[in-house]
């Protein structure tokens, strides 16, 4: 009995360490989910700042996406998820970048598709592993994801917020914050109002927090000359401090 007790348990460490880079339904390679336990601040002080945040180039993404993780070309199928009976309503909309799609799920990954073949390139967790916890985890990407040179920015509601390699789906970094509302980019910061009400500056290096600054109402910052506005709330994009 202790035998064969010992080679479940491997049989068993063999298939859990398959399952963290490829999964057994979905094809492609997956990233495994992020390790960090608390988000880092650093000592240094934004000093270059642009007068306007960064704008994705305008593209056609005639693609939609259905409540059921399904991604359309018009009629045709390009991509079929998993439904979930927990999921936030929202209104989820890939985006596309050359020939590729990339698209958040209300099950908490982000996936990359080549669209002439639609095979999955890959996909990304967004979320902390104590989250899949319990059976009921909100992990939907509700965000719209911003892809910019070879780097994709997507957040979730699974407490995670990350910055993902374009190319291969590897995370560059993720930092511990549930993101439900639209992020901006400036030069290289991200500025980022999380579910719990505080909005960040983080660093585009290592996500890591310039500053942040509590706040009253959660709407998408807005940046405009170095001001960061939330609904009425004006805030110094530099220092973080309240503008009266």
């Amino acid at each position: 009995m202790r035998k064969s007790t010992v080679i479940f348990g491997l049989m068993c460490l063999v298939v859990l360490g398959a399952c963290e880079k490829h999964d057994p339904i979905l094809p492609g390679t997956r990233t495994s989910i992020f390790d960090t336990s608390t988000i880092k601040t650093t000592d240094a002080k934004i000093t270059v700042l642009p007068d306007n945040a960064f704008e994705m180039t305008d593209v056609n993404c005639p693609y939609t996406q259905d409540s059921s993780n399904t991604i359309w070309n018009g009629g045709r199928k390009i991509f079929t998820g998993f439904p979930t009976t927990n999921a936030v309503k929202h209104d989820a909309a890939p985006v596309c970048s050359g020939k590729f799609i990339y698209a958040g799920l209300t099950t908490g990954e982000l996936i990359k598709i080549n669209a002439s073949n639609r095979q999955i390139v890959w996909i990304a967790d967004i979320y902390r592993a104590s989250n899949m916890m319990g059976g009921a985890s909100v992990l939907d990407i509700v965000a719209p994801i911003v892809v910019r040179d070879s780097f994709v920015y997507v957040g979730g509601l699974g407490d995670a917020f990350c910055k993902i390699n374009a190319n291969n789906g590897a995370k560059k970094w993720c930092v511990e914050i549930a993101v439900a509302q639209p992020f901006t980019i400036a030069n290289n910061v991200i500025y980022v109002v999380t579910t719990n009400n505080n909005l960040y500056a983080l660093r585009d290096s290592d996500g890591a927090a310039y500053w942040n600054a509590t706040i009253k109402k959660q709407t998408a910052p807005k940046y405009e000359n170095k001001i960061i506005t939330v609904a009425k709330e004006k805030f110094d994009a530099i220092t973080g401090e309240k503008i009266k």
